[in-house]
């Protein structure tokens, strides 16, 4: 295979392993939301959706380890730590959540089968894929990707042009705040530290390419990933938008159902009878190539802890897909509700590893490793805390702290360490 089809097959499987169930729910009803404030919500979620996961990419290329590689300079024992946590949560809620909502929205519709049944075969398949890891670029960046994507975009180019293009009032106080925190729900920052270990796992086949000929590769894959990731989500929330005046979502519904109307009302609009049938197509796709790259990242990251064992690697596969039949059996919304006081306490720790791993190593030195993941962690507590106590009790902090109403309490705290200890580095250099 040349180095320029090899990018862009690499870039597609990526833009598959990244986008999954919430993927594609989250963006159109968040743009109906956003009504006329659209643009300004599509630049939050792709900040949190597209921009950071592609910095995650972009640290894999520059490391070219595991994810034990991204907090290994605040220390040995809290990468380990980050990692577990990170994995458990990974098979735990988003691997689970796409069969979840390839069940509610593409199976149960059509069969009335039970989640159960859906479960159980959905995950079986991803073990087959995951098992044979080897192939999964291939199959994913040849034959799934251009598929979901052609779909996605013929949806999208449809529907843009016959809406009427008559948007909703805004629903959200600070539009771009919103879809900020909109994208954490996708997982992709996440998703970019597991996932990209797969890639590079699998560049690992091919003794033949030097460290910089790999590293070109990832990256430019990434931009690949991150263009297409930015075009669909762009799209999918403008179409949510222009259609606010002719589909009716009911706001009674739970969301999980009000995504769940909102997208079957765009692909019947853009495609017609047609389009519910390739609406269960491209969700039952887009679910189970994230899946795949999901526990097959998270067997990876096991394989290496436990001596490189097949063993191990095959069992947590397994483990993992056990884990998804269970959990896979709850409705999206339930598992939206669980995920997100994790969410926003692992997130904010995840985006600062991404970022500061991406630096050049004058501006990450260990100390400011240190630093600033301690302050992200300690002023992300109350984001945490408002899922598990009462947010009265949490008032007098909130108050305190800029941007913490908004839940990115700790977003200057950390910038400000992160430039007072790279002040202090320069000092010590300059006596």
């Amino acid at each position: 295979m040349n180095k320029s089809k090899e990018v862009f097959v690499i870039g597609f499987a990526l833009f598959s392993m990244f986008f999954g169930a919430g993927n594609l729910l989250l963006p159109p009803l968040l743009g109906y939301n956003a009504g006329e404030d659209w643009f300004w919500v599509t630049i939050g979620f792709i900040i949190t959706a597209v921009v950071i996961p592609i910095f995650g990419i972009l640290a894999h290329a520059k490391l070219q380890g595991t994810m034990f590689d991204f907090g290994k300079k605040v220390s040995p024992t809290f990468s380990l730590i980050y990692c577990v946590i990170v994995y458990i949560i990974s098979i735990a809620i988003p691997s689970p959540r796409t069969a979840s909502a390839t069940h509610e929205i593409a199976i149960h519709p059509a069969f009335g089968t039970s989640p159960l049944l859906t479960s159980a075969i959905y995950f079986t398949l991803v073990l087959v894929f995951v098992l044979n890891r080897s192939k999964i670029l291939n199959l994913i960046g040849k034959f799934l990707t251009p598929l979901i994507v052609i779909t996605l975009l013929l949806i999208i180019g449809i529907g843009l042009f016959s809406s009427n293009m008559q948007m909703n009032a805004s629903a959200f106080e600070i539009p771009i705040v919103s879809g900020i925190l909109e994208g954490y729900q996708t997982f992709d920052a996440i998703g970019a530290v597991v996932v990209g270990g797969v890639i590079i796992i699998s560049l690992n086949f091919k003794k033949e390419d030097s460290f910089e000929e790999r590293k070109d590769l990832i990256k430019k894959s990434g931009f690949i990933a991150g263009l297409g990731l930015f075009i669909i989500y762009a799209g999918l929330i403008s179409v949510g938008a222009f259609y606010g005046s002719e589909i009716n979502v009911d706001s009674t519904l739970s969301n999980d159902m009000q995504r769940a109307k909102l997208l079957r009302g765009i692909s019947l609009a853009s495609l017609g009878n047609f389009g519910n049938t390739v609406l269960s197509i491209l969700i039952s796709l887009a679910c189970f190539t994230t899946a795949v790259g999901i526990i097959a990242g998270t067997a990876d990251y096991f394989k290496g802890l436990l001596k490189h064992s097949k063993n191990a690697y095959t069992a947590t596969a397994v483990i993992s897909c056990v884990v998804g039949v269970a959990i896979g059996q709850l409705d999206f919304h339930s598992i939206i509700m669980i995920a997100l006081p994790i969410l926003m306490f692992i997130y904010p720790i995840t985006i600062v590893l991404i970022l500061l791993n991406v630096l050049p190593e004058r501006f990450a030195s260990t100390i400011v490793f240190r630093g600033v993941v301690i302050v992200t962690f300690l002023f992300s507590i109350p984001d945490f805390l408002k899922f598990i106590i009462p947010p009265e009790n949490l008032e007098s902090v909130v108050n305190l702290v800029p941007l913490a109403k908004d839940s990115l309490g700790w977003v200057l705290p950390s910038l400000i360490t992160f430039l007072l200890l790279n002040l202090e580095n320069l000092k010590r250099k300059a006596l």
